[in-house]
């Protein structure tokens, strides 16, 4: 079997498009390429591929697609009973796009397991000209006017990429993720990519799926258009 070799974007590779996510390593699990820059356009074209970056700020920036690919159906997420009670309570306000530089802001923040971020400066400031230009979107939670959780992603046709979240008082960020699922649905997205697996998701409902039908349908899903009333503020 041929040995794959990591995709580097350099000299006048620069500005050629990402290699086939089929090429992406096996170990570390959909490691495809390095280098290149956070455009706009590249950024685009990654997550329309299956793409995304993931690295921190003593790496080069690192494009992966991993096998299989972590993903939430927006009707199929999973509502615990004691998650069911905290909604019942409607003790929080959740709003979207209302405060987007506060939510990515705030998820660069180390986790208490880390001595990092991968959020970096750099990666801020690409998703925040992401969601000027109306691609990248925020669903915040409040509680006595003070953002207590959020999560922040990609809209692109009718796929919703999840790029982080973060929670500062319990089941913060979970309600946020409901709300996503309930306005995902009423707008007719298909499917929420989680990007990698973990147990946290796995208890709301995500599941893994082959990284080739993952790449099917996005490239049927990301060419259609959502609802109309996709990301208006109406409440």
């Amino acid at each position: 079997m041929e040995e794959t070799t990591l995709y580097w974007f350099v000299a006048d590779r620069y500005k050629r498009g990402f290699p086939d996510i089929s090429d992406a390593l096996e170990e570390p699990n959909g490691l495809l390429a390095a280098g290149g820059d956070l455009s706009p356009e590249r950024l685009l074209e990654a997550y329309q591929h299956g793409i995304f970056p993931w690295y921190d700020d003593q790496q080069p920036i690192l494009w992966w697609s991993p096998n299989p690919r972590a993903i939430l159906y927006p009707d199929r997420i999973h509502i615990s009973r004691s998650l069911k009670r905290t909604l019942k309570k409607n003790t929080f306000k959740i709003t979207w796009d209302s405060a987007f530089n506060e939510v990515i802001t705030e998820c660069s923040s180390p986790r208490r397991d880390q001595r990092g971020t991968w959020l970096t400066g750099e990666m801020i400031e690409a998703y925040t000209n992401l969601h000027l230009m109306g691609y990248a979107h925020s669903i915040e939670c409040w509680f006595d006017s003070e953002l207590v959780g959020g999560l922040y992603g990609l809209a692109i046709g009718r796929v919703f990429f999840g790029e982080s979240m973060f929670s500062r008082i319990t089941d913060a960020s979970k309600v946020c993720l409901v709300k996503l699922c309930s306005l995902l649905q009423q707008w007719d997205y298909e499917l929420i990519d989680c990007q990698v697996d973990s147990d946290h998701l796995r208890r709301m409902g995500a599941e893994l799926i082959p990284r080739a039908l993952f790449k099917s349908i996005l490239e049927r899903a990301c060419t259609q258009d959502p609802s109309d009333q996709a990301w208006k503020i109406t409440e």
